[in-house]
């Protein structure tokens, strides 16, 4: 059996976010499902895999059912597949954020960086000026990356804005381009520079994923792999999975 991989998230106001928890968690566990899914007041966050037919039931009962009631009507979704179940069980957890950067000030759903569909990306990434940001952790990076990028070298997301403060500065780092997995990183990313006072940030619609499966790798920028937190651990090209990949070591 082939399963579906969905990679999905949204920033929208939840503020019943505690009271969705176990309604969700019936719905995956009755179809089901594993994975992670994570609910905050500011949006659903996560990874989940089942049968096509489950997966594309859980993907209308997220966007129709009575469950959200209508509210993620705009789901960024990202579809791969596995060839064993990569997941040991299904989780929906409760978090403050949906990706932790720890900054009260950030706020995607007031303000984002510019989208930049993987179509456009290589042109943009040829402007004069560009600083090309990864935003993910170093151990990500060291298994891919797109070639220029800078590595902030950060072991967890909410040290972004220190390497920021650091080592950017909105006078000289006028116009800068980021990108990470899936693009939620991104939203929170983008969000906090704009704040910062840099005047064009720019972000990957989709993020790395969205890249390998629609750009042709021809006409390729990236190089490596993209690690993706379930067993499959890294994925190329058209979102097949890559072997012989090991994840973060435990030690």
């Amino acid at each position: 059996m082939t399963y579906k991989v969905a990679a999905l998230y949204q920033f929208v106001p939840l503020p019943d976010y505690r009271e969705l928890k176990d309604p969700l968690y019936r719905i995956c566990l009755d179809l089901g499902i594993r994975g992670t899914l994570l609910l905050a007041q500011e949006g659903i966050n996560g990874t989940v895999a089942g049968s096509s037919e489950a997966i594309d039931a859980l993907m209308s009962e997220l966007r129709d059912g009575a469950v959200f009631e209508g509210r993620l009507d705009n789901l960024e979704l990202k579809f791969s597949t596995a060839a064993e179940m990569p997941f040991k069980r299904m989780k929906v957890r409760l978090k403050k954020e949906i990706v932790t950067l720890g900054d009260p000030q950030t706020d995607p759903l007031r303000r984002v960086g510019t989208y930049v569909s993987p179509a456009d990306w290589n042109r943009l990434l040829e402007e004069p000026g560009i600083v090309l940001l990864d935003t993910r952790n170093d151990f990500e990076v060291e298994m891919g990356t797109f070639a220029g990028a800078v590595d902030p070298r950060i072991k967890r997301f909410s040290e972004f804005k220190d390497f920021v403060k650091a080592e950017l500065d909105p006078t000289r780092h006028r116009k800068v381009a980021m990108f990470c997995t899936g693009g939620i990183r991104c939203e929170k990313a983008s969000s906090y520079m704009l704040a910062q006072g840099f005047e064009e940030v720019f972000h990957l619609r989709g993020g790395i994923l969205k890249y390998l499966e629609e750009v042709p790798e021809a006409e390729s920028r990236w190089n490596g792999g993209c690690f993706v937190f379930d067993e499959r651990v890294a994925l190329g090209h058209g979102l097949v999975e890559r072997s012989g990949e090991t994840g973060p070591s435990d030690e």
